[in-house]
């Protein structure tokens, strides 16, 4: 999975991973060949969108009992169902994982998956939002570490994975935590974040009345801070100057070098431009984009986020 960033060629992005242990570009080469899982920090990426509408991004398959993998789409076909052709959706077993626990369609190997140790935890974002969520086992870091938070806690282990999404809905009806923050909200929330004490303070908050709603479900709790990554530091530093990147990173064409990266945003620098600017490198998922150094961004002018 180690693999630098490449200089040329035109690709299907599949967005931002954490898979590896650190954030890299997942591209799915054209016409074909297997997912580069392509290393981003400090690496200056120039690119331009190109074509109409939205590719495939293939799906995943279980590797083995414990593990799934990304898998690009064979023909790179057009998106037609959400974020994939109709062809890998049909054959994508793991998006019945969501509703698992709820009835319905349970492929065999989806239904081994789930026999593992799964985590229940909190993230908190820069607004204070606090989600509940869940990961298995293998998934324990890098699930956390996709989400973009400013601070979260592992509450509890439960057994396998449909005993973790009932308990996650628990609390979910009982203290009203959502299960999905947008990406947009995110960004949104990071680009205005001048002191993480807010954030820190409404994470403790959650996590006091979780684990006394946990206590009353007779669910022991393993309390275990997850710690951030170092690649998303000068993020986390609320006086690190930024300001919102004024392109639409899903159209034109691109130049910057990234500082930092949490979950799918990331802080990068221009050519020739002594600002950093804020973007999420999400929104390029199921985008082509060819690759070249020649590639710059347009001209910006904007004003900073912190003052």
């Amino acid at each position: 999975m180690d693999q630098a960033l490449p200089t040329s060629g035109t690709y299907v992005c599949h967005g931002i991973t954490w898979a590896s242990g650190d954030p890299r570009l997942l591209l799915a080469p054209l016409p074909g060949g297997p997912l580069l899982y392509a290393g981003i920090m400090g690496r200056r990426l120039g690119y331009q969108v190109t074509g109409i509408g939205r590719w495939c991004t293939g799906r995943y398959q279980f590797a083995d009992r414990v593990r799934v993998e990304a898998v690009a789409c064979p023909t790179r076909a057009s998106a037609t169902a959400g974020s994939q052709c109709s062809e890998c959706s049909g054959r994508d077993e793991f998006r019945f994982a969501h509703q698992f626990h709820s009835g319905g369609h349970v492929p065999d190997a989806l239904a081994a998956y789930m026999t593992q140790p799964h985590w229940l935890y909190l993230a908190t974002f820069a607004d204070g939002t606090t989600k509940v969520g869940t990961a298995a086992e293998p998934r324990k870091r890098s699930r956390l570490d996709e989400q973009g938070a400013m601070v979260a806690t592992y509450l509890a282990t439960r057994p396998d994975g449909r005993t973790v999404r009932f308990v996650e809905d628990a609390l979910t009806r009982c203290l009203g935590l959502t299960q999905t923050v947008r990406a947009a909200a995110k960004l949104k929330a990071m680009a205005a974040l001048r002191d993480l004490a807010p954030a820190r303070s409404a994470h403790q908050q959650h996590l006091d009345r979780a684990v006394e709603t946990l206590a009353s479900m007779n669910v022991p709790t393993a309390l275990e801070p997850w710690t951030p990554p170092s690649e998303g530091d000068l993020l986390r530093a609320p006086d690190t100057e930024r300001a919102v990147y004024p392109h639409d990173v899903r159209e034109g064409e691109h130049g910057l070098t990234v500082l930092a990266c949490l979950g799918s945003q990331i802080l990068a620098a221009l050519d020739g431009d002594d600002l950093t600017y804020l973007l999420d490198l999400g929104n390029l998922k199921g985008h082509r984009i060819t690759i070249s150094p020649e590639f710059t961004s347009p001209p910006a002018v904007v004003q900073s986020a912190l003052f």
